[in-house]
């Protein structure tokens, strides 16, 4: 075996503080769920299909075995409906009166890593919180807790035996694949070649990347789509400046996570970022601090080299899977500690990793201010506006939150990343599209989930409130409404979300994530007002 270079070794690092080897604590075995049916008819509900269709209501779904039989008009808004008019029950079926109510297609979570030892973040926990949040798919980028678990995890949701979202595992690239220790020795083509088989044969849905040598790159992305097998990318500053974004398209990748390697690939005055002198990747206040300056050295808005590289995303079909979200508290880290849903639903262990330090990934607060805000603020900006024309010439952009750090709770983040996708300048019934049909599209699964129409699969998200007038109705805390009497109330959350034709009540699955918090809390009189201390 050859020896590792020096950079293959500090990434070796850096995945294994990132994503371990140590496994959380599978789901049990499935207690909550109405169903499934034979037949279930939702009845008066309006729907928000994920075409970028307007809503149309008030409409009755009818689902036969898990799928849609049929999607019928029964009325005009408020006139009463004629009975006659409607699809009838079957014998042993079900109805779920949802007048008044809207239904969007199952969210789909494409960056959305499954908890690890480290937050102490048992998979019940991490699985309720998105299914509370309508999260019925989610994408595992990197399967941290070992391909093996993750696919028991998958198989069991596939059946319903776990209350969990309907799972797609990657493996990390170079990662093991039989529970020994990883592999380091992924340095010529030979190799990767290899291992991508060998990953392909596993049952993986794909691999993740964090970067690589460029002859390993391109065997192992070839190698992957030679095998129908999907990819994502994290474009570690470590490679960048050899293998970019555009590479990474070319040689076959489907989407990208975050945004590394993009701004790289619209350099036109210099082909590394303007590091600091005394910069130290291995201190990850220098790392997150100075990417925060890096949309700033890239190419200007609609200028030449700008467009070229958008243009030829573009027409290689590539995913932007961008997870604003989960760099947020750096434009605002105020803001992300003192989220209303902490002190319910943040299990103590979680909070604690959140805090400063030099050991936890996505804890370098070692001391945020406002120059790094401000930096953050202005990257946000130009970011935002690749997103949205990239969007507007045609090109795929999904809903991913990378949650389970730098304060972003599972579940919770999901509603958020939406809001920041409408500050981009996304249309609402986009947002709803980014969440629903593109993510199905970019994980390979629009034939199956990502819009309501007839022979697909019954996934869906049920809620009280318009979501295109207020996003903010889909977190699990709701949103705060003024009432005519001057009182005020809140209203929203996820009411059900429906998986398989199984009928999950949104509240209660929160009330659950609640007891097992409560119970941690209650082991050592534990308070996550400060930042990772114990009351």
């Amino acid at each position: 075996m050859k020896n590792i270079p020096s950079k293959v070794f500090f990434l070796l690092c850096f995945l294994a503080t990132f994503i371990g080897k140590a496994q959380i604590e599978k789901a049990p075995n499935r207690a909550e769920g109405d169903g499934p049916w034979s037949q279930l008819i939702i009845r008066g509900v309006t729907v928000i299909d994920g075409t970028l269709s307007p809503p149309i209501g008030p409409v009755d779904i009818v689902v036969e075995n898990n799928r849609i039989a049929s999607v019928q008009v029964v009325g005009f808004p408020g006139m009463d409906i004629n009975p006659d008019r409607r699809p009838k029950l079957k014998p042993g079926g079900k109805e779920l009166n949802a007048q008044g109510m809207y239904l969007l297609p199952g969210f789909v979570d494409t960056h959305a890593h499954i908890g690890g030892t480290t937050q102490g973040t048992p998979a019940e926990y991490i699985f309720k919180l998105w299914m509370a949040h309508g999260i019925t798919t989610i994408c595992d980028p990197g399967s941290g807790n070992g391909i093996d678990w993750v696919l028991d995890q998958k198989k069991k949701s596939e059946k319903n035996e776990i209350t969990a979202p309907r799972i797609m595992a990657y493996t990390w690239f170079g990662s093991s694949l039989n529970g020994e220790k990883g592999r380091g020795d992924i340095t010529t083509p030979e190799a990767a070649r290899e291992w991508v088989r060998e990953n392909a044969k596993k049952g993986a849905d794909g691999i993740k990347f964090g970067g690589g040598l460029p002859e390993v790159m391109q065997a192992a992305l070839e190698e992957n789509k030679k095998l129908g097998l999907r990819s994502k990318t994290h474009h570690a500053q470590l490679y960048v400046g050899r293998w970019n974004v555009l590479n990474s398209a070319r040689a076959g990748l489907t989407s990208m996570e975050h945004w590394y390697g993009l701004p790289e690939a619209m350099f036109d005055d210099r082909t590394v970022q303007n590091y600091s002198l005394d910069y130290n990747y291995q201190n990850e206040q220098d790392r997150f601090g100075e990417a925060g300056q890096l949309w700033a050295q890239a190419a200007k808005p609609y200028s030449k080299k700008w467009n070229e590289v958008m243009d030829e995303l573009i027409s290689l079909d590539f995913t932007i899977s961008p997870t604003m979200v989960i760099y947020e508290a750096n434009r605002d880290l105020q803001r992300a500690r003192r989220a209303e849903w902490h002190e319910t639903y943040t299990l103590p262990s979680l909070w604690d990793f959140y805090a400063p330090s030099r050991q936890s990934h996505g804890s370098y607060w070692h001391f945020w201010g406002t120059e790094q805000e401000i930096a953050w603020k202005e990257n946000y900006k130009l970011w935002m506006t690749f997103l949205n024309e990239y969007k507007n010439r045609g090109g795929r952009v999904t809903v991913g939150t990378d949650a389970g750090f730098i304060y972003q709770l599972y579940g919770f983040a999901y509603p958020r990343e939406m809001e920041l996708l409408r500050e981009a300048g996304f249309h609402p019934l986009e947002v709803i599209k980014a969440a629903t049909l593109n993510g199905a599209e970019a994980l390979g699964m629009d034939n199956q989930i990502g819009t309501i129409k007839v022979g697909k699969l019954a996934d869906f998200v049920i809620v009280e409130e318009n979501p295109l007038e207020n996003l903010k109705v889909l977190y699990g805390t709701g949103a705060i409404k003024l009432k005519e009497d001057n009182t005020v109330a809140r209203v929203g959350g996820v009411k059900y979300t429906i998986k398989d034709g199984i009928i999950y009540d949104a509240k209660q699955l929160l009330e659950d994530v609640k007891e097992i918090v409560d119970e941690a809390k209650a082991k050592d009189n534990y308070k996550i007002l400060q930042p990772g201390v114990k009351g």
